[in-house]
């Protein structure tokens, strides 16, 4: 399929454009270390990424992708500060942009179309990220975690872009990896990309109900017509 009249491209973060595993797995073993428990390796903490810092350090405090109910909810935020600390430190270490992806951004912003993102990483991360990589003036509006009292899988993110620019959500497409891309798209009723690459703990994107369904970040440029958008 191709998407038609589309003016704005929303963007995830984390799992979409770039691959943050190795810099918060570092941050997540130095708050286990500082807390006298044990680590972890990166590609189980991979399993853990994609809902944002408080549930990645719930995860890690108890071990697993299933949050452990009894953790301790003045134990959980002192565990984050310090995991919020280190990562601060290490935001951007060994962090990467995934294959085709400043291309295929620039590409669409020459174009014309809007970009923007909206992630469930703490918002005070964003733009170091993106400035580091060379991705910071592509965007116009960045929405994170916690700029909002709600995140995706919840539409609010993408209600406040669309009431931002007054667009309709129809002239919207939402483009991530997981499934909490694609439900706060659809409660948005804005159409929406799910990439096979990413996080989204071993689940097939495909049973999420994205519009359209992509392996490679370079396909975007094939699913959208010619649109009135006006090229820089």
């Amino acid at each position: 399929m191709k998407f038609t009249n589309k003016e704005v491209l929303i963007f995830d973060l984390d799992g979409t454009l770039i691959d943050s595993v190795p810099d918060l797995a570092l941050s997540i073993n130095q708050m286990l270390k500082a807390l006298n428990m044990s680590a972890f390796s990166t590609e189980v903490i991979r399993s853990w990424v994609g809902n944002g810092a408080e549930v990645l350090t719930k995860r890690a405090l108890s071990g697993n992708i299933e949050i452990n109910p009894e953790l301790d909810p003045s134990f959980v935020t002192k565990a984050l500060t310090i995991f919020l600390d280190f990562y601060e430190k290490n935001v951007c270490v060994d962090t990467s942009v995934y294959p085709h992806v400043k291309a295929t951004l620039e590409s669409l912003y020459s174009s014309g179309y809007r970009l923007m993102i909206v992630t469930n990483k703490p918002e005070q991360f964003v733009r170091p990220i993106l400035e580091k990589l060379g991705l910071n003036n592509l965007f116009e509006i960045v929405v994170g975690g916690d700029s909002l009292p709600k995140r995706k899988p919840d539409p609010m993110q993408l209600e406040y872009v669309c009431d931002k620019l007054s667009v309709a959500p129809s002239k919207c497409l939402m483009i991530g990896d997981s499934k909490n891309d694609i439900f706060a798209a659809t409660a948005a009723n804005m159409e929406s990309i799910g990439l096979t690459y990413g996080y989204n703990h071993g689940e097939d994107i495909n049973t999420h109900g994205a519009s359209l369904v992509l392996e490679s970040f370079a396909d975007i440029l094939g699913s959208l017509e010619p649109t009135t958008v006006v090229a820089r």
